[in-house]
C-alpha cells in the first residue's frame, strides 16, 4: 500500500524521501505547475520563497546544529544544499534555482516514489497521509483542514527584493563579510549619518500594498521576517542596529566603521544576483524601487523581484498532534512543515523527515523514534507535539529551547559549542539505542 505525501515542498520531499528510502511507497502528490500559491513561482519541488539563506553552519549555533542532525539522519535537502551552495559567509546559502531543480531530480529519480501532478482539494479518506501543503495551503484544502482541526491559526511572512550584479555602482559598494568571516561574501553598500536619515524618513513615508485579510498587518507578523518598514517604526536606530548594523565592517574608502550598511547576498552561483539581507517588504513596488534606489549603490539598481508579503496558516499542533506528527484524533492523518507551526526552512525540512520515519517505523512494527530532549530536533519536536502551551506561535531553531549545561559557562560561543556537542553526543547515543544507523559528519558543518 503507497502512503501518500500531499506537497512538494521542503518537508513533503524529505517525508516522502524518508518513506522511500525505508522501501515504503509514496505517491507525492504537487499542484505545481498546474496551480500556483501566491508567493510560489518555480515548477521546481522544494521552492525557497523567502530568502536563500538557510542560516549558519556552525555546530555551535542552533541553525548548524540542526543542519547536523538532519544530516546524519540522511536528509535530503541539506544534503542538495550542500552541492548547490554559493558563498554567505558563516551560512549555507544556495542558488534557489539549482537547489529546487536538485531535490526535484533524485525525487523524480526513487524508485519508490511516484508524483502525481495536481491539486489535492480535500483530506484523503482512505489510507494513510502526511499532508505537508505549507503555510500556503490552497484554498479548498485549507478549508477542510480547519474543519478537522477546529480552525487555522495565521500570521504574515514576507521576502526580500532581489538585484542584478551588473547595475549596482561598484564605486560606491564594496566586498567584505563581517569581522572577515568569509572570503569577502557580501556586497556592502555603506550609508554616512546624513544619507541613512534621508533614507529611513523615506521609507517611514512609503506605502505598503493593501493586505484585506487584517486591518493591522504588523500584529501579525513573523518576528524573523518583521518587514523592513514596520521595523523601522520602532524607532530610527532598530534597523540600525539590526539588519543594517554596521560593525564588524569598515569601508575601503573611508578606512571607518559606516554609520550604517545594507548587505547584498548572493542569489547563485555566477553572481549575478543578490538579494537585500534583512530587507523583507510589503511596500508597494514603485515604493521598493523609490525608496531603496536611495542606497548607496542601489541609485541605478534593477530589480529581478520585488518584495512581497503572505499570510501563512498553521494548525494548533501542541491539541493535534502526538510526537510522530499523527493525528491523535485520526491517526491516518499525519502533518509536517510548517503548517505545524515549526519556523524556517530546515525546520520544516526537519520535521518532514521525522513524520517520515515515524511512519516507515510504524508500517514496519517498530516502536516510534524517541529523540533527547537535548538535541535539536528533540527539542523543536516537543515544542510543537508537547502539551501545555497556551499561545502556541511558530517557532524556529534557537539554543533557549535546549536545556541549560551543569556548570556555568560565561563565554555564549564556548557555551553554545559545549550544548552542541552534548545534544549531538546524546542524539547518537539515543539512535544507537533504538537501532539507527546515521551518517556520521564527513563533511559540510563546522565544529
Amino acid at each position: 500500500m503507497s502512503v501518500r505525501v500531499i506537497g512538494a515542498g521542503l518537508a513533503g520531499c524529505e517525508a516522502a524521501w524518508a518513506l522511500a528510502n525505508h522501501g515504503v511507497p509514496v505517491l507525492l502528490h504537487e499542484m505545481k505547475p498546474q496551480k500556483y500559491s501566491p508567493a510560489h513561482h518555480n515548477e521546481n519541488f522544494a521552492e525557497l520563497v523567502c530568502s536563500n539563506s538557510l542560516k549558519a553552519q556552525r555546530i555551535g549555533s542552533a541553525a548548524g546544529m540542526l543542519k547536523e542532525e538532519m544530516r546524519r539522519l540522511g536528509s535530503l535537502t541539506v544534503d542538495c544544499a550542500l552541492q548547490t551552495s554559493v558563498a554567505a559567509g558563516g551560512a549555507l546559502a544556495v542558488d534557489r534555482k539549482a537547489f529546487s531543480a536538485l531535490v526535484t531530480a533524485r525525487i523524480k529519480a526513487h524508485p519508490n516514489i511516484e508524483v502525481v501532478p495536481g491539486e489535492v482539494r480535500q483530506i484523503p479518506q482512505e489510507g494513510i497521509s502526511i499532508i505537508a501543503t505549507g503555510p500556503l495551503t490552497s484554498d479548498a484544502l485549507a478549508a477542510q483542514i480547519a474543519e478537522k482541526c477546529g480552525g487555522l491559526l495565521s500570521f504574515f511572512d514576507a521576502a526580500a527584493p532581489i538585484v542584478t550584479f551588473d547595475s549596482l555602482d561598484r564605486e560606491k559598494v564594496f566586498f567584505a563579510a563581517r569581522y572577515d568571516r568569509g572570503e569577502d561574501d557580501y556586497i556592502n553598500c555603506p550609508f554616512n549619518q546624513e544619507e541613512y536619515e534621508r533614507f529611513y524618513e523615506a521609507l517611514l513615508e512609503a506605502q505598503p500594498a493593501p493586505l484585506h485579510e487584517f486591518d493591522h498587518p504588523e500584529q501579525n507578523v513573523y518576528e524573523g521576517c518583521m518587514p523592513i518598514e514596520i521595523m523601522a517604526r520602532r524607532g530610527a536606530d532598530t534597523i540600525r542596529y539590526g539588519p543594517l548594523k554596521p560593525v564588524g565592517l569598515r569601508d575601503p574608502r573611508t578606512g571607518h566603521r559606516p554609520w550604517a550598511v545594507v548587505q547584498l547576498r548572493r542569489e547563485d552561483r555566477e553572481g549575478r544576483l543578490y538579494n537585500l539581507v534583512g530587507f523583507q517588504t510589503n511596500l508597494k513596488f514603485g515604493e521598493q524601487q523609490r525608496v531603496f534606489s536611495m542606497i548607496p549603490g542601489l541609485e541605478q539598481a534593477e530589480f529581478v523581484r520585488y518584495g512581497v508579503m503572505h499570510r501563512n496558516t498553521f494548525i494548533r499542533s501542541p491539541r493535534l498532534l502526538e510526537s510522530t506528527f499523527q493525528m491523535r484524533e485520526d491517526d491516518r492523518i499525519y502533518f509536517a512543515g510548517q503548517i505545524t507551526g515549526v519556523e524556517g526552512y530546515m525546520e520544516s525540512a526537519m520535521s518532514g523527515i521525522l513524520a517520515g520515519w515515524q511512519l516507515a517505523r510504524r508500517l514496519q512494527g517498530n516502536p516510534p523514534l524517541v529523540l533527547p530532549r537535548d538535541c535539536m530536533m528533540g527539542a523543536l519536536c516537543a515544542y510543537v507535539t508537547g502539551p501545555g502551551c497556551a499561545d502556541f506561535q511558530p517557532m524556529g531553531a534557537n539554543m533557549g529551547l535546549l536545556p541549560p549545561l551543569g556548570e556555568r559557562v560565561k563565554d555564549k560561543q564556548q557555551r553554545y559549542e559545549q550544548i552542541a556537542q552534548r545534544g549531538l553526543a546524546h542524539f547518537e547515543e539515543a539512535l544507537k539505542e533504538q537501532g539507527v544507523f546515521t551518517t556520521q559528519r564527513t563533511k559540510g558543518f563546522v565544529p
